[in-house]
């Protein structure tokens, strides 16, 4: 099985370059974040053209999640389900094959210390407690997506620059670290040790012909499919060329 994950950017203007992506590296199942577009306007007939089932979790303008999968994805949860009234949408989990699958955007959080700082740290705590309820350890599952949060400083182009700063701050690698503490592991660290490999680049500065980057997209797995993973990969040529979205895709396969 080969698993992407690509924040587009919204997907209605980068259209042009997902379907031909997608002709190219057939993954059988596609976590998009930043989608930007309520679901009964989402571009499905495109992506069905493509060869596609579509699962998707949108709104107006921000955020939204979507699932594209070779085969029909079945019981889909969109949302946490939990008492907190949220109408930001961010979270789309379904089960494709025998792998539980779950897009994620999590919230940039904007600025340490701020309210929307807060809510991202909020947001990973829900998370984890869905992860308690609706999820089990022993099971394959995966999620993918925007993270927001560069895991350690290999993961920075500048550490020491970005050191406490929104997207490497303590606070949320620590939240991280309770997500992957309940049994979810990082896939790329177990086939790439070295630092300077990176998911995103401003569009600001010439960041990405300077190569001034973070990884901030992840695949983070349960053990046993972990143990599955033969390869993963950031495809930098996406980011290239006119009208990019600011993130590269990471495609990962499993047996």
């Amino acid at each position: 099985m080969k698993i992407a994950t690509w924040n587009v950017n919204s997907i209605r203007k980068r259209l042009d370059r997902v379907i031909p992506w997608l002709t190219q590296y057939q993954p059988d199942v596609f976590c998009v974040q930043e989608t930007k577009v309520e679901d009964d306007a989402f571009p499905r007939l495109e992506i069905e053209a493509a060869g596609y089932h579509v699962l998707c979790h949108g709104q107006k303008t921000y955020n939204g999640v979507a699932l594209l999968s070779r085969q029909p994805a079945r019981d889909a949860v969109r949302g946490f389900g939990d008492s907190v009234e949220d109408a930001q949408a961010r979270f789309l989990v379904a089960t494709v094959g025998d792998v539980r699958v779950g897009t994620v955007y999590v919230p940039n959080g904007q600025t340490v210390g701020s309210d929307k700082f807060a809510y991202k740290l909020d947001w990973f705590g829900r998370w984890r407690k869905w992860l308690s309820a609706h999820a089990d350890p022993g099971m394959p599952l995966a999620f993918c997506g925007d993270i927001n949060v560069a895991p350690d400083d290999r993961d920075v182009y500048d550490p020491v620059g970005w050191k406490d700063q929104v997207l490497c701050h303590p606070d949320e690698r620590a939240a991280l670290g309770e997500i992957c503490r309940w049994g979810l592991a990082d896939v790329f660290r177990q086939h790439h040790a070295e630092a300077g490999l990176y998911s995103w680049w401003d569009y600001r500065q010439l960041a990405f012909p300077k190569d001034l980057g973070l990884r901030i997209d992840l695949v983070l797995c349960t053990a046993s499919l972990a143990a599955r993973c033969t390869s993963i990969a950031i495809d930098r040529d996406a980011r290239k060329g006119q009208n990019p979205s600011d993130h590269a895709p990471v495609i990962a396969e499993f047996t």
